[in-house]
């Protein structure tokens, strides 16, 4: 099922403060998807791997591999609705 999401659809509804556990959290399925901005690599690497096995996707916002080292600004989804939010970064300017 396809579903276009809006800027008022989306919601910071939970920060823990962590990137690795936002990425668990898209992982085990208790939101759909995380971004946020200019983390370093080790800031998120053990949640990549994490989600990544639970079949989810991680890019930076502009749908490209996460560098190794330095900052980056990533979105961390479930796999199913990746291209859409990647668009939707892109109507936002992010």
């Amino acid at each position: 099922e396809q579903r276009r999401f809006t800027q008022s659809q989306l919601q910071d509804i939970r920060r823990c403060g962590a990137a690795a556990l936002e990425l668990a959290y898209v992982a085990a399925g208790y939101v759909e998807a995380f971004y946020d901005r200019d983390l370093k690599a080790g800031d998120y690497a053990a949640g990549k791997v994490i989600l990544e096995e639970a079949g989810g996707h991680l890019t930076t916002v502009h749908g490209e591999e996460t560098p190794p080292a330095g900052p980056s600004s990533i979105l961390a989804t479930n796999g199913l609705v990746h291209e859409e939010m990647l668009e939707l970064l892109r109507e936002m300017r992010l």
